[in-house]
């Protein structure tokens, strides 16, 4: 059997239609459980081994980790060690990995690093205190997604404050002013600068641009009825070298307008794109034909979409059924019936069940209806392993010595643990650093200028000062692992921690 046949195999008509469009831009409606991760695998292995396409000219872009492990995964099944050469992300780490090349040419270093939420809070509220803005009234959740959305739409901190008049707009854009810059100041990105800043990388670099639009000569986009305007300029500019782009999507699918998604993107494809092919992959092989039915009357009632109509040979399946409950008591009590019912009547499990809910805020009812029942559960998900205090802190001090500018981590680990020095003088110091335009550790290495400490609080700072120049130090010479050892040591990290857990955290080794 042919190479092409191979893998044609086992694919309808559709299908095989998407796998042989590799010439000049594609659209590939797909409705949900058509096999979009099939085509898009298939079409990329079809290209190398079909076509002598070289592995790292291929670029195939997802929104989320898991979906880009899933797709190399596959990838890699079909044609084994090639699929390390394919750049298969998400757009996210698409940038970075672009920054960490070229970032210089903006002015920041390679060692930037990439403040997480906790972060970002911790900034708005300093610069709200600075401002005098009352976070009681305007809360920093608020403003950061006020300023997420203005770099999704390309708005820096002029246009913004130029494009929205209103108070409450005019307050954000005097925040994001002084974000950014603070941002800058520690060498720091948000996750929304990563697009935005290698598009203004590509924009002041041509240069730039050109070496990776004549890397990326194929370029796929799954979930592209999900891209914000940032993402689709991004992806536009990278694709203008050989218009060979590969968008996957469905309009009926666009859920994510209040995150900043423009659905507009995938139903303008064909204008933004004249030659243009489309595909339409409406054969569905997860759901049953009630379930379809369904579907399509509801998207049916759609105001913009590209009319298509999910069809599929498995039978006809359960009536639907939906119960509307009062409140979330009678919600919760519906649900344990229901599980009661199945597990007297039809000598089900516990372990049969699973119960979804939209935030994490339903489950406190429904947990307590469970206990009330005596129906044992177990709840999925809670903190992940770097989300929690000790690995936090840790990976703080990691950055720190990495990146001698970030602030952020600086005043996440000055007193953690524990080693005297209180918030009035960590705010004292950080005036004594912005006076001097100095990074916060820079500022208490050299804190003995300060006018406005004590000395014990002098001492205590410029020790600080002195422990982290050692851990940079070591930091040359040892691996993570051992370097991760000697913080845990010598900051009293490990010590402290022992006396507040039964065993020493398992940190060592996990890069």
């Amino acid at each position: 059997m042919s190479i092409e046949a191979t893998l044609l195999q086992g694919m309808n008509d559709k299908q095989q239609e998407a796998v042989l469009a590799t010439e000049g831009p594609l659209l590939v409606m797909a409705g949900a459980g058509s096999g979009k991760t099939r085509v898009l695998t298939h079409r990329i292995a079809y290209l190398i081994e079909a076509k002598h396409v070289l592995p790292w000219h291929i670029l195939a872009i997802t929104f989320t980790n898991k979906a880009a492990r899933e797709m190399q995964e596959r990838i890699a099944n079909l044609l084994g060690d090639d699929a390390k050469d394919i750049w298969v992300s998400t757009f996210h780490a698409l940038c970075v990995r672009i920054l960490r090349r070229d970032i210089e040419l903006l002015g920041y270093n390679r060692a930037f690093t990439i403040a997480d939420p906790s972060e970002q809070r911790t900034l708005v509220k300093q610069i709200c205190g600075d401002l005098n803005i009352d976070t009681e009234k305007f809360d920093p959740r608020q403003i950061l997604a006020a300023i997420s959305n203005a770099k999704n739409a390309m708005e820096m901190p002029a246009t913004y404050l130029a494009k929205h008049r209103g108070p409450f707009h005019q307050m954000v854009g005097q925040v994001y002013t002084q974000y950014q810059q603070a941002l800058q100041t520690n060498q720091s990105l948000d996750f929304d600068d990563l697009i935005m800043k290698t598009i203004e990388l590509f924009e002041k670099s041509p240069e730039t641009l050109q070496r990776y639009q004549q890397k990326f000569q194929y370029i796929h986009v799954d979930e592209y009825q999900d891209t914000n305007d940032a993402q689709y300029q991004l992806v536009n500019l990278l694709a203008k070298g050989y218009q060979n782009l590969c968008v996957v999507g469905d309009a009926d699918q666009s859920i994510y307008g209040w995150r900043g998604a423009n659905m507009n993107n995938i139903l303008n494809f064909e204008r933004d794109y004249p030659q243009a092919q489309t595909v339409m992959l409406e054969q569905n092989y997860r759901s049953t034909k009630t379930i379809l039915q369904a579907a399509n009357e509801v998207i049916a009632n759609n105001l913009q979409r590209k009319d298509k109509n999910l069809w599929t040979q498995n039978e006809a399946g359960d009536k639907i059924s939906y119960y509307r409950a009062q409140n979330e008591h009678d919600e919760a009590r519906f649900i344990v019936q229901q599980i009661q019912t199945l597990m007297r009547e039809q000598g089900r499990h516990a372990n049969d069940f699973a119960v979804l809910y939209r935030t994490n805020a339903q489950s406190r009812v429904i947990e307590e209806t469970f206990l009330k029942s005596s129906i044992p559960y177990t709840m999925v998900g809670g903190h992940k392993f770097y989300d929690r205090k000790e690995i936090r802190d840790i990976l703080a001090y990691l950055t720190l010595i990495a990146n001698p500018n970030d602030s952020m981590s600086f005043m996440r680990v000055v007193n953690t643990p524990k080693r005297g020095i209180g918030a009035t003088s960590v705010e004292h110091l950080r005036a004594f650093a912005m006076d001097n335009h100095w990074p916060m550790l820079y500022a208490a290495q050299n804190v003995m200028m300060a006018t406005e400490l004590g000395a014990a609080a002098k001492n205590k700072l410029e020790a600080f000062g002195m422990l982290m120049e050692d851990l940079r130090d070591h930091a040359k010479v040892m691996s993570i692992t051992d370097l991760t050892d000697y913080i845990l040591d010598k900051s009293g990290y490990d010590e402290a921690y022992v006396k507040i857990r039964p065993y020493k955290p398992k940190l060592a080794g996990k890069t």
